[in-house]
């Protein structure tokens, strides 16, 4: 029975990527390309070399941190599209942090940078959490308008008061605030952006699991996300679980720039995210809204996301925004199918139970 479960489960998803290939290869067919030439080439470039390899995690690394926000507001029955908002506040708070108190040593600078993103994406996070809980505003409505505040307070801070000249970034943060790349311990990696943030990735999925799962506080955000009514029943606060629930979607996309600023360019520049918060809703449902699978989701999204690189030259980049669509589409879809496949097979146990 349970066997049969984990195997519906993960259906959807098999499917989802399969059925999203063999369309993907129809749409190079009516371009004029061979999709087993592309194709080739597009595994080739990414899995059959160390660098595509490293490329793959360094884009993978903040489509975890975003797929994190999703998955938790999905779990407490909220839709966070907030997470481009609430990254791009934290990540200019990490480099804040990081170009302002130079004279700390590595020590506490770094730990500070790290905290100084998670409290700026928690705060961006919790203004719709809150304006959800105590006065009922849809949260799709509220997030989407903080993100546009977001990118407008942020654009005018780093145009107007902490630019450098001739430039879109801020300035460069203390040499003490840098996450190393994996190059500096492996020349497998060589070349490739990839960076420690990677592992602090791995461990916020460790950390989310471990809190939904573990804890009283996840189990009462599930039990809010399954039925709110039941949950106030059963005397758990709903209120003060969403507002939880935002402040940690907005903490944990506010990790984000530990990749960008603290591991590679070591300085926050607009529009760097290339809507990395909400291609990570994709990564949260592609993954079930599970940690587990919020990684192999994005490493997936990251294989797709580098290998466009690789295969512009013989097919339009705009080929990966569509099978990310369509992926997306199908996930919808077949994640509905194996849900009411898994609700039957439910059905059907029952008599044998009784």
């Amino acid at each position: 029975m349970r066997f049969k479960k984990i195997l519906l489960h993960l259906l959807g998803p098999t499917l989802s990527l399969v059925l999203s290939f063999i369309v993907g290869g129809i749409f190079i067919l009516i371009i004029g390309k061979d999709p087993i030439e592309v194709y080739s080439r597009f595994f080739s470039e990414t899995l059959g070399t160390s660098y595509g390899i490293g490329q793959i995690l360094f884009k993978a690394t903040p489509l975890m941190f975003t797929g994190l926000s999703a998955a938790i507001g999905f779990r407490s029955g909220l839709f966070n599209i907030g997470a481009e908002g609430q990254l791009y506040i934290g990540s200019f708070v990490t480099a804040w942090v990081g170009f302002t108190c130079t004279s700390l040593p590595p020590v506490v600078l770094l730990p500070l940078c790290i905290l100084g993103g998670i409290l700026g994406g928690a705060a961006w996070g919790a203004i719709p959490g809150l304006l959800k809980a105590k006065f009922g505003a849809h949260e799709v409505i509220n997030t989407i308008m903080m993100n546009f505040i977001a990118a407008a307070l942020i654009s005018y801070l780093v145009n107007n008061i902490f630019a450098v000249p001739a430039t879109v970034h801020t300035p460069t943060i203390s040499d003490n605030a840098g996450l190393s790349r994996l190059e500096h311990f492996s020349d497998f990696f060589k070349g490739s952006p990839v960076n420690l943030s990677f592992f602090l990735a791995l461990m916020a999925c460790g950390f989310l699991y471990f809190f939904l799962w573990k804890t009283r506080q996840g189990y009462e955000l599930r039990a809010v996300g399954l039925s709110p009514s039941a949950a106030k029943y059963g005397s758990i606060n709903v209120a003060k679980r969403t507002i939880m629930a935002m402040t940690m979607a907005g903490g944990f996309a506010g990790l984000v720039g530990t990749n960008f600023v603290l591991g590679y360019k070591h300085y926050f520049e607009l529009g760097f995210s290339e809507g990395v918060g909400f291609i990570g809703i994709a990564a949260a449902l592609l993954g079930r809204n599970h940690p587990v699978g919020i990684i192999i989701a994005s490493l997936f999204f990251g294989i797709l996301e580098y290998g466009g690189l690789t295969i512009n030259t013989i097919v339009p980049k705009e080929l990966v925004n569509i099978l990310q669509a369509i992926i997306i589409i199908f996930v919808i879809v077949t994640t509905k199918l194996s849900d009411r496949w898994i609700r039957e097979l439910n059905r059907q146990t029952e008599p044998a139970n009784a």
